[in-house]
This record gives structure tokens, sequence and C-alpha cells, in this order.
């Protein structure tokens, strides 16, 4: 990967979105844009707001947060710390 988010910005990978709900297939014109991704770069954050988040995180965010992006085929977000709700711990 050589995206290196600047800033308070971190790039997410986002989760991908579900084929099948209670055995009815769902086209891909009909799929909801998931909202869980998997942090897989930060930046260094500013001088008024340090980095919370860290590579690895699995997070939630908003549903029409971030900037999408492509990147040796895959597809990215990338958004400032802010507009991440939340990190799951397992």
């Amino acid at each position: 990967m050589n995206i290196k988010p600047l800033a308070d910005r971190v790039l997410v990978l986002p989760a991908p979105a579900e084929e099948k709900v209670g055995g009815i297939i769902i086209p891909d014109t009909a799929k909801e844009k998931p909202q869980r991704g998997k942090v897989v770069a930060v930046g260094q954050g500013t001088k008024d707001e340090q980095m919370i988040l860290k590579e690895g995180d699995v997070v939630l965010y908003g549903k029409y947060a971030g900037t999408e992006l492509e990147a040796n085929g895959e597809k990215y977000l990338m958004m400032r710390q802010s507009d991440v709700l939340a990190i799951v711990e397992d």
C-alpha cells in the first residue's frame, strides 16, 4: 500500500456488502453501502487532535462519510478521524 493519509485522516477498507439476506440473493443495484470497515492506514494527527485510531481497528462510520478511491484493484474510503462513529471491539 503506497497511500499515506495526512493530518487527521484515515484510510478504511469497507467490509463487503451482504450478498444474501434470509435466503434471498440481493442484486448489486439494491445492496446497501457497508458502514463498517477496517482501518488500513492513519495520518499523524494535528497539533490540536491526537490520533486515536490505529491500523487494524474495525470501525463504524456514517453512511455518506469519506471519499471513495481505488488503488490496486480495491475500493477504499478516505475520511477524517471525526467521521468515525465507533471502534468495534470483539
